[in-house]
């Protein structure tokens, strides 16, 4: 059961962005951002946390998810270290994944070139 639901919440989000997509004229840039504020709403009053029950990986998958993380470590971090800890628990839990699209990315533009 675990996998439809995380196949539900994914193809959720998606249609979600979309259907955003298809009747606005918002970037995809815009929808990125507006999901990842989304995703840090949500986790501040501790929805996100139910979807991730219910959803297992597929709540952890989407863009949603990133925001979630950013607020997620920086609300542990406040607890012990006061407001520093809000700037440096932000980017414990997502520092992996920064750090993975900083180095593919590098890789990439060595291997492709730019088309004018």
């Amino acid at each position: 059961m675990i996998y439809f639901n995380s196949f539900i919440f994914c193809g959720l989000v998606c249609m979600l962005g979309q259907i955003i997509l298809d009747n606005t004229k918002l970037t995809p840039g815009h929808i990125t951002t507006i999901f990842v504020v989304v995703g840090a709403f949500l986790d501040v009053f501790n929805i996100y946390d139910k979807f991730v029950l219910w959803a297992g990986g597929g709540a952890l998958v989407p863009i949603t998810s990133f925001g979630h993380l950013l607020i997620h470590g920086a609300m542990d971090t406040v607890n012990n270290f006061g407001i520093m800890g809000l700037f440096m628990g932000m980017f414990d839990l997502t520092s992996s994944g920064i750090v993975a699209a900083i180095v593919f990315s590098f890789i990439l533009s060595l291997i492709f070139q730019p088309r004018d």
